[in-house]
């Protein structure tokens, strides 16, 4: 068996590098190490293959999800539990069936037109005479007032909540502990206080359906697992599909046969969502090992993290054809953009109706559109990795 100094890469997945042109860093790191070590951020596991990270993330006996973060958590800080993503068999299972029925494609197609009216109302606002951030203006309003509206929150705190996620998914382990901890704090804080509201007075919500409750032993849900769950919820919606909408205007912006395509046939419009899923999965989990354990003969130390960056899988060659090339109509595509085995995404339903929807009526209103001249695209985040600009000409 190999050592760890044998796969030693060092790979800085908060840096500027891995950030901006991760596709590329995975591409090297496949032809060189499918599983390459690093000792940066406290350390872990990338495996860039489709066959290694989706045989961690099945083995849920050896790899456990007690902590899913990229980012490594200081010595002493308690682990938020987040049901059912920070769980492992046999409570991830239940806690899961429970909340499956609220984002069945039943439930989901009941929130298609309000997401409609939402993506709607922003385009409203937006004055096409001028340069217009199709990822400030328009991508990070859809997911926040979608979910939120689900929830039960209120819409004038959308703001808030998009600060948060931001402040919680974005932030430096090292550099940024303290503006992440403390939007983690102020949104436990929150939520609480929602909860409590929820308890004295019910209404027609998911937080209130979730105290109506109980488990499999007859037991009612704590409200700290209702609070990890919301607080799951909230996160998880908002920054995934946010950089998901932006990615694809992006792409858009910058491939006009493409664009024009989709403008003359837009019964293609929920295929290309598929494939740019693929092509720009946002999402890396991380998992920790529960005991000494190995990936395709690299040895893994009990304790340590490996990160799953399910973009590196949806661009194995060995998986798919031509994986660098967006193929808008492409017909065989099993990515997994939103995870693989037991914890795969809980709100995938949710997710495709609001890619489908925000491209469906952005084309409608815009169909013609480029990247503004001598703009420079930013990409942003790890854990969930999205432009964070999109400037647009319009016309």
């Amino acid at each position: 068996m190999s050592t760890a100094s044998d796969h030693e890469r060092d790979v800085d997945v908060f840096g500027s590098e891995y950030v901006q042109e991760a596709p590329e860093v995975w591409k090297r790191l496949r032809s060189e190490c499918p599983v390459a070590h690093t000792s940066l951020n406290g350390g872990g596991w990338l495996p860039t293959n489709y066959e290694n990270i989706s045989s961690v993330a099945y083995d849920t006996e050896k790899f456990s999800s007690r902590d899913i973060g990229v980012a490594r958590t200081p010595e002493g800080v308690s682990l938020l539990v987040a049901p059912p993503i920070t769980s492992d068999p046999p409570f991830h299972t239940e806690a899961r069936q429970m909340l499956l029925p609220y984002f069945s494609p039943k439930s989901v197609e009941a929130m298609r037109e309000i997401t409609r009216g939402i993506a709607i109302e922003l385009l409203d606002a937006i004055d096409p005479s001028d340069v217009v951030d199709a990822a400030e203006q328009y991508a990070r309003y859809i997911p926040v007032r979608v979910i939120g509206a689900m929830i039960g929150l209120p819409e004038e705190d959308c703001e808030m909540f998009t600060r948060w996620a931001t402040d919680i998914l974005q932030s430096h382990p090292e550099t940024e502990w303290e503006r992440l901890s403390t939007a983690t704090k102020e949104i436990l804080e929150y939520f609480e206080t929602t909860i409590a509201d929820r308890r004295a007075n019910p209404r027609d919500d998911l937080i209130s359906k979730l105290q109506a409750e109980t488990l499999p032993n007859g037991d009612p849900l704590t409200d700290k697992h209702i609070l990890g769950t919301c607080f799951l919820l909230l996160v998880a919606g908002i920054d995934t599909t946010w950089s998901s909408i932006a990615s694809n205007l992006l792409h858009l912006a910058t491939h006009e046969h493409d664009r024009r395509r989709l403008v003359e046939e837009p019964e293609l419009i929920p295929t290309a969502v598929e494939e740019f899923l693929r092509a720009y999965s946002p999402v890396t989990m991380a998992r920790v090992a529960a005991e000494d354990t190995e990936i395709a003969g690299c040895p893994v130390m009990a304790g340590e993290k490996v990160f799953l960056p399910f973009g590196a899988s949806n661009r194995d060659p060995e998986m798919f054809d031509d994986p660098d090339e967006v193929v808008i109509d492409r017909q065989e595509n099993r990515h997994f953009a939103f995870g693989i085995g037991i914890h795969r995404c809980l709100g995938s339903n949710l997710a495709r109706m609001e890619l489908v929807v925000a491209m469906e009526e952005w084309l409608k209103r815009f169909p013609e559109f480029a990247l503004a001249e001598n703009s420079e695209v930013q990409w942003g985040g790890t854990q969930v990795r999205g432009p964070r600009s999109v400037p647009l000409r319009m016309g």
